[in-house]
């Protein structure tokens, strides 16, 4: 099944922190792996509780399922993404 890639706002502001290097590996795996098993990567747990996590090299991508689509709410480097703050 394909399923259809969108993001949060606030997740352009985090690919700008990005190197350009890293953010064009993030963006081509999401189009290419991401968006036909997104179901197949882990489920989170306790704050993070019915996210699902996907990574990129040293990045992580913090994603849900809604029916056909792919909703990206956080990527952001390893030692930063599982910090508690909104998902904003």
């Amino acid at each position: 099944m394909a399923y259809n890639i969108t993001f949060k706002k606030s997740v352009s502001e985090e690919l700008k922190k990005i190197s350009h290097a890293d953010a064009s590996r993030i963006m081509n795996k999401l189009t290419s792996e991401l968006s036909e098993k997104a179901d197949a990567f882990p489920e989170l747990q306790g704050d993070f509780a019915g996210l699902r996590k996907y990574r990129v090299g040293n990045y992580r991508i913090i994603y849900s399922i809604i029916h056909n689509t792919v909703l990206i709410v956080r990527i952001r480097h390893r030692k930063d993404v599982y910090k508690i703050a909104p998902l904003s």
